[in-house]
This record gives structure tokens, sequence and C-alpha cells, in this order.
């Protein structure tokens, strides 16, 4: 009889998140890119037999993201594209926070980001950058600076412009 050791469930990296999982034209590029713009670190990658990167992990802040080349052949058969093969746009927006917002989209744009937005404090209680990577995905990072009540974030968001309302 052999013996297993415990399963389980959901292994602690990936508990109570949604683990984006994008798709890139260069991953190897979109990983150097992540490690000197947001200071990711690479935990794993899977090398495609035909070449490219099949799957690999990286971690940005205690966040986890999954990411593979969009010409790997399983990509490929799956459907999976790149933003750059949807005509430069995305569905999908990639939150993250981190300590000091300013000081990484000082990175990031010296990394070769396109800020979006440039860093400013938003009516909800964070701090927030909207950047753009190389690949065309959109990150929005944000440093929470307040709480904000329900009542008091509706109240912040029907203000004019210019008055903490920002978007």
């Amino acid at each position: 009889m052999t013996e297993h050791t415990p399963h389980i469930e959901i292994p602690n990296r990936y508990r109570y998140a949604v683990i984006p999982h994008i798709m890139v034209d260069d991953a190897a590029a979109a990983i150097d890119f992540y490690k000197r713009a947001f200071g990711a670190r690479e935990d794993f990658r899977i090398d495609a037999p035909g070449g490219g990167i099949l799957h690999a992990e990286i971690t940005i802040g205690r966040s986890t993201l999954m990411l593979g080349d969009a010409s790997v052949g399983e990509a490929e058969a799956a459907s999976f594209a790149a933003p750059t093969s949807l005509g430069g746009g995305t569905s999908v927006t990639l939150h993250v926070f981190v300590p000091d917002v300013d000081s990484l989209a000082e990175r990031a744009e010296a990394a070769g980001a396109e800020i979006i937005q440039p860093p400013k404090d938003m009516f909800h209680g964070d701090r927030t950058v909207i950047v753009k990577d190389p690949s065309g995905h959109i990150w929005v990072f944000l440093t929470h600076v307040e709480d904000v009540s329900q009542e008091e974030l509706l109240r912040r968001r029907t203000l004019p412009q210019g008055d903490s309302a920002a978007i």
C-alpha cells in the first residue's frame, strides 16, 4: 500500500485569488520587462518543445501572474491571443497593490512602460497609476492611503472633476 500525503485542495499561493494568465508575443522578453519595471520575481517556466515559453509564473508584490507565448502550438490551438493580435486592445486590466506606486511608476516608465495615467490620489482611497506594458497589457498599480466608507465613496464620486473625484 502506498502512503499518500494529505491532499491540499488549493495551494497556498493560489488561495483567495483569481490568477490572471496572460498571453504575449515574446514571454521571455515580457518576463525581463516585468522584472525591470515592476520588480517581478520569476518563479518558474516551462519551455515549449519547439521554442518559446509554454507556461511561466512570476510574482509581483504578493500577486502571482501566469504567462506564456501566444505563438506556442498549445496556445494557438486553444485560441489564446496576445493584445497585439487584437489590434492593440485588451479586455483585461491587471490590478496590483504595491507599497509605493510613485516609485513603481518611475521604474516602469524607465523600463519602457507607457504611462496612461500618472500617479494620483483617487476618490476610492488609493493612489493609482495606470501603465501599458510593451506587450499591450494594461496595469493599474495602487497604494492604499485611506479607508473610505461606501457613503463617502459615493459622495466623492459625485463631486465635480478636480475635487478629489478623479476617475
